[in-house]
């Protein structure tokens, strides 16, 4: 798969959190009918996990993610669970970092995204997609 399509799909996502908090995404419940119907996002912090290289710390890296839940009820389950949610991403991350990453060249987002979606999945299996919203390693 060529960059682009991947970069359009990012370009979307970015467009479609920008007017619209996860906050008020998460709680399309409450009012006016078609809240099941909506998008369920859920937006993590920020996370930098360190890149091991040869028993040394060689650079960080460092990505921002959004995951969509199947339904309501699964992003309530990933509000209540997002410690749970954030340990396993970090965990993966870790992982890769260490097995992966390089402060020298880009990532490898794709492997990454798998990596991150079946850590993530595995803690909460109501989880639609995890999306990548930002990615980059750095030396140092």
């Amino acid at each position: 798969m060529s960059g682009r399509p991947k970069l359009a799909m990012l370009f979307l996502v970015a467009a479609a959190l920008s007017p619209v908090p996860a906050g008020r995404a998460l709680a399309s419940g409450g009012g006016g009918g078609g809240g099941a119907a909506g998008l369920h996002l859920l937006a993590m912090d920020p996370i930098a996990v360190p890149i091991i290289d040869a028993d040394r710390v060689s650079g960080t890296l460092n990505f921002k993610l959004v995951v969509e839940a199947t339904d309501a009820a699964a992003a309530q389950r990933m509000t209540e669970n997002l410690p749970a949610l954030r340990m396993a991403a970090i965990a993966s991350g870790v992982e890769f970092a260490r097995l992966d990453a390089s402060a020298l060249r880009a990532v490898n987002v794709a492997d990454l995204d798998k990596a991150l979606t079946d850590a993530i999945h595995a803690v909460e299996p109501g989880v639609a997609r995890v999306l990548i919203v930002e990615v980059g390693a750095s030396q140092g």
